[in-house]
């Protein structure tokens, strides 16, 4: 089956009993049972509901994976997975993650005695060097938030077979349409769903997909006892925004690599992060490992008084957290999105006051060009 046949094919589509095409919404928190403990399949909405399961069936086949979890946000999704692990256990991170992720292992997790340790993934050697004998799993993102640096799976299956290790990918950014982790040696794949795979602005979930029976009996004890979980309504949007997450991503993709290659000759631009770019050191792993580049871009005017001029003067560009809307975002990743890293944190990484994250849409690229253009230059 091809990608974007996929995202329409795939999982549970329609309803046997009405000819529905559509997944009915299940807008229910108990089910009728035909005997004590005799019931059809569902008991309680927090422990499975139809139309939640719909979803889950739908992104356990677009992840190629055993089994699928849908929760209320990707940082639910994030906090289950972590569950996982006992206090006293160790994980090794990619440092340059989502500023919610470094928030709830240093800030939250970190009192339980979940420890974890923040270095540039796309190092292997980093990443051997910060293994223990408390570790337990390989976080990563690829590309990353918000430098878009590329960490190589392969590489880091291999380590993580070396020493018994889970690797678990964020693959927001790339959505399952571009990359697929578990075929490339992942255990568990997440997803802020919130983001592209919604697609819309109006849903915020997170999504999981796991390789192993193992796991999946795991995560669904910890998600039916910590109770996380998406609801109906929300699933069904997400249902929906899958569908055309392909001709999204395509048109999305388009749009970046357009802006990218204008940002990349503009004088008052210092230095542009999109992998798509042949100059961006992650390019070839990038290109080898995922069918696209993904529509995220940042870019350094050089300074906050700079970015902050520019945000005032752009005018298709919407000043918003979050990203992988139809609409284009933009951001200062130092002040909104990554506020909660210590300044320090933020100058080691190269998340500089000046550094500005988009998430292209899916507008005319030659618009989005000329609103750039007009902003800098004004």
């Amino acid at each position: 089956m091809k990608p974007r046949t996929k995202m329409i094919h795939a999982g549970i589509t329609g309803d046997e009993q009405t000819g529905a095409v559509s997944v009915p919404i299940y807008q229910t928190s108990t089910y009728k049972q035909d005997g004590i403990g005799e019931h059809r399949g569902y008991e309680y909405s927090r422990t499975g509901n139809p139309t939640r399961h719909a979803l889950e069936e739908l992104i356990k086949d677009l992840e190629n994976g055993v089994s699928g979890f849908a929760f209320g946000s990707g940082m639910a999704a994030i906090t289950s997975i972590m569950m996982l692990f006992n206090s006293g256990d160790h994980v090794v991170m990619t440092d340059d993650v989502y500023g919610g992720t470094y928030r709830v292992m240093t800030k939250v997790l970190s009192r339980l005695g979940i420890t974890s340790t923040f270095v540039n993934t796309s190092d292997p050697d980093q990443v051997k060097e910060a293994i223990t004998d408390k570790t337990r799993a390989i976080y990563i993102e690829t590309p990353t938030n918000p430098l878009l640096k590329i960490t190589d799976l392969r590489k880091m299956k291999e380590i993580a077979n070396v020493h018994n290790l889970l690797l678990v990918v964020d693959n927001t950014f790339n959505t399952p349409y571009w990359q697929h982790p578990l075929d490339l040696g992942a255990d568990i794949v997440l997803h802020s769903a919130t983001k592209y795979i919604g697609g819309h602005s109006d849903v915020v979930s997170g999504l999981v997909a796991v390789n192993s029976e193992k796991l999946a009996e795991e995560l669904h004890f910890i998600q039916n006892s910590a109770g996380g979980v998406l609801g109906p309504q929300d699933s069904w949007l997400l249902i929906r925004g899958i569908k055309t997450l392909g001709l999204r991503m395509e048109a999305i993709e388009k749009g970046a690599k357009d802006v990218a290659s204008f940002l990349s000759d503009h004088p008052k631009v210092e230095k542009v992060y999109y992998p798509g770019l042949p100059s961006h050191p992650g390019h070839d792993i990038a290109k080898n490992q995922s069918d696209g580049f993904g529509g995220m871009i940042s870019f350094d005017v050089g300074s906050g008084e700079a970015a902050d001029h520019l945000l005032k003067k752009v005018r298709y560009f919407t000043l918003a957290e979050s990203l992988g809307a139809v609409e284009s975002l933009i951001s200062v990743p130092a002040k909104m999105t990554h506020a909660s890293i210590p300044k320090d944190r933020r100058d080691e990484l190269g998340i500089a006051d000046g550094l500005i994250r988009i998430s292209v849409g899916i507008e005319d690229s030659e618009d989005l060009i000329a609103d750039l253009k007009q902003a800098l230059e004004r």
